[in-house]
């Protein structure tokens, strides 16, 4: 009797200091066993990996639908599920946004350079791929970051493959005659809104770069490929940037 007064008198100081949540002990579903909650609501979704959430009370785990890999949240009374991103207030940090880069990390030597324009130099020790659209005005603020970082940085460089929204009328022809003549002006002519020529050769590589940004995952621009395969999406500031690219082991 004492011992279970005891045991009610413990979690009921857990629901008052913990705001309910005291869950040590909790058993974390197996891969089959979460497939099996969430068979109903999401039938395609590819169990990879259950564990810890960062916050307490919920379980994280890993998902892939085609050929895409994301993450969800499981509650400890396996009742409810959420998306959406948590944020760490102490070090203003998207945990989930870091998790699904690294879910989503690539092999970068599945990228051809051959059709990159190369802004640094060839033997940089951090090379760093740089999907971009010439009419993209992100891309514009991005191209003028990465010049800063190499004039920092001689050990870093950027090789940057023409990735046209269909969105931006104009950009596929602009980026088929910049990879034509692989012309580094050109692009920041396109960005400082100059007339570009047409193109002067008929290659392929404009429309592969867009099949294997699709393959990637890649739907936006601009996309930063890091020296290990983590995809940042979005504009960064020159010292974000080197500072990214240094984390990137």
């Amino acid at each position: 009797m004492r011992n279970k007064f005891l045991v009610s008198t413990i979690t009921f100081l857990c629901f008052l200091i913990l705001g309910g949540i005291c869950f040590s002990g909790e058993k974390m579903p197996t891969k089959d066993e979460a497939s099996e909650i969430l068979k109903d609501l999401a039938p395609d979704l590819k169990i990879l990996e259950v564990k810890e959430s960062p916050i307490n009370g919920l379980w994280e785990i890993d998902v892939q639908s085609g050929d895409r890999k994301g993450l969800i949240y499981l509650d400890y009374s396996r009742k409810y599920f959420m998306q959406g991103a948590i944020f760490d207030l102490k070090t203003k940090t998207n945990l989930t946004q870091e998790r699904m880069s690294e879910l989503n990390k690539v092999d970068i030597s599945t990228i051809p350079l051959d059709d990159a324009l190369l802004l640094g130099k060839k033997d940089a020790k951090y090379k760093v791929i740089v999907f971009s659209d010439p009419d993209c005005p992100y891309c514009s603020k991005l191209h003028e970051e990465m010049k800063k970082v190499i004039e920092k940085r001689k050990d870093m460089s950027f090789y940057i493959k023409m990735y046209p929204l269909p969105m931006h009328k104009g950009a596929y022809e602009k980026s088929k005659a910049i990879v034509c003549e692989k012309s580094l002006q050109m692009l920041e002519d396109a960005f400082a809104k100059k007339e570009i020529p047409k193109a002067k050769c008929e290659g392929k590589a404009v429309d592969e770069t867009l099949k294997l940004a699709e393959k990637l995952g890649i739907r936006g621009t601009p996309a930063i490929v890091l020296p290990n395969g983590i995809i940042n999406p979005g504009y960064k500031e020159a010292d974000a940037l080197i500072d990214a690219i240094e984390k990137a082991k």
